[in-house]
């Protein structure tokens, strides 16, 4: 068995995004997150990390999600050096606690229509985790076949990777315990025909690619082929590593 892992590493988990903060790492969480992946070296693992404060100013600003033209053009520019930046942050550190890390970037490979990936290059990331690379790969900017360009969140990301690659193992560490019932409680387990019964909380920070119910709506895309995924604070990775209850939500196929 393969046993391949994709982390997803919330935007607001590795970098501040409260007001005023743009473009501040946080350096120890990204430090003990490495850590704690280098004792789990017989995995195999693909990173997938959001924007954060790297990428959603820079994305409002252009208004890239309204679509692009020569007017607002430089904002793909502007949008995908923001995010390279924290990207290669993310894979120094990785590196600095023994993970072969590297960067890819999906502005390099990537195209959409109307804000959802249609053709990629991903297939050598399987490659590159069969040889014990670890692909670090985030949310960016791409070419839109419909709107000229647009972000692709990291929790699409998510989906088409872990879809395409076989993923064992789907984790979404973020700064809250799972997704959130209206009493405070943590849903434990998510399956689409009860996801009308749940209201889903709006985020309070800027976030140009649909926050908490953006990062629903494709997990519930996954289980719909048959894949589960799980949501955690980012205090229970080590849980999720593990593989021991992390307290969180999975979001789970029907026939489960």
């Amino acid at each position: 068995m393969r046993n391949r892992t994709i982390l997803k590493l919330g935007g607001s988990v590795i970098t501040e995004k409260s007001a005023g903060s743009a473009g501040v790492i946080k350096n120890d969480v990204l430090a003990t997150i490495a850590a704690l992946i280098a004792k789990y070296s017989g995995k195999s693992f693909l990173i997938v990390h959001g924007a954060g404060s790297f990428g959603h100013p820079q994305a409002q600003a252009y208004q890239i999600q309204e679509g692009v033209n020569r007017d607002n053009r430089k904002g793909i520019y502007e949008t995908h050096t923001a995010v390279s930046e924290l990207n290669t942050a993310v894979v120094a550190t990785l590196r600095s606690g023994g993970i072969e890390a590297i960067a890819i970037h999906p502005l390099h490979g990537c195209v959409a229509s109307s804000g959802l990936l249609v053709n990629n290059s991903f297939s050598h990331l399987g490659l590159m985790m069969d040889l014990g690379l670890v692909p670090v790969i985030h949310g960016d900017v791409v070419m839109d076949l419909e709107q000229g360009a647009c972000i692709v969140s990291g929790d699409q990301l998510v989906r088409v990777l872990a879809e395409e690659l076989g993923m064992d193992r789907v984790g979404l560490a973020t700064d809250v315990p799972g997704l959130l019932a209206e009493d405070g409680s943590v849903v434990r387990e998510l399956r689409r025909s009860m996801a009308h019964q749940v209201t889903i909380g709006t985020s309070t920070h800027i976030d140009v690619t649909g926050g908490m119910e953006g990062k629903i709506a494709e997990l519930l895309r996954l289980a719909d082929r048959g894949i589960t995924s799980e949501i955690f604070h980012i205090s229970k990775i080590q849980a999720f590593l593990a593989e021991q209850d992390h307290g969180g939500t999975r979001i789970l196929p029907e026939d489960i």
